[in-house]
């Protein structure tokens, strides 16, 4: 099968790569730009630890090709933080104990990151619904949806110089 090259801007950067038009987006960004922070789960869109923001957003990279995001905006979970300086998002996951094993952690994040975004001053009603298309195997989701509230509220505050 021959390679089509695609030229795709992810947390910033334009990554041109040859790819195989089967290559899930996943496997592009593990295994062809080491970003491991998107995690492989079900494989069938269900889970979300592989959630990802191309182009304003929330995308399953486990069932989304690479060609398709030719000439996107891709943000992952490495690209959340600014110089060192945790998101907003991933500050709440942190002061509200948010994860306990992690393997959702990273496609939590990138919802609640585009939930607020769509919705930023959710109810708790509200962001059980907004982030029920990612799965948690450990938590009772209480202390993710107090890290999506912490967030909510961290990133409607005046911004500092």
């Amino acid at each position: 099968m021959a390679k089509k090259l695609i030229s795709v801007n992810v947390n910033g950067r334009t990554e041109e790569k040859a790819v195989e038009p089967r290559t899930l987006l996943i496997h592009f960004l593990r295994e062809e730009l080491n970003l491991t922070g998107a995690h492989i789960g079900c494989e069938t869109s269900h889970c979300g630890a592989c959630t990802v923001d191309i182009d304003g957003q929330s995308v399953k990279s486990c069932t989304h090709l690479a060609v398709q995001c030719d000439g996107s905006e891709v943000l992952t979970v490495e690209g959340l933080a600014n110089k060192g300086v945790l998101h907003a998002v991933q500050e709440g996951f942190y002061k509200e104990h948010g994860l306990q094993c992690g393997f959702c952690t990273p496609g939590m994040l990138m919802r609640a990151y585009r939930f607020l975004q769509e919705n930023p001053s959710p109810s708790e009603e509200e962001i059980r619904h907004g982030m029920a298309g990612n799965l948690c195997r450990c938590t009772g989701y209480q202390n993710i949806v107090k890290a999506v509230q912490y967030a909510a509220k961290k990133l409607q505050e005046p911004v500092t110089a």
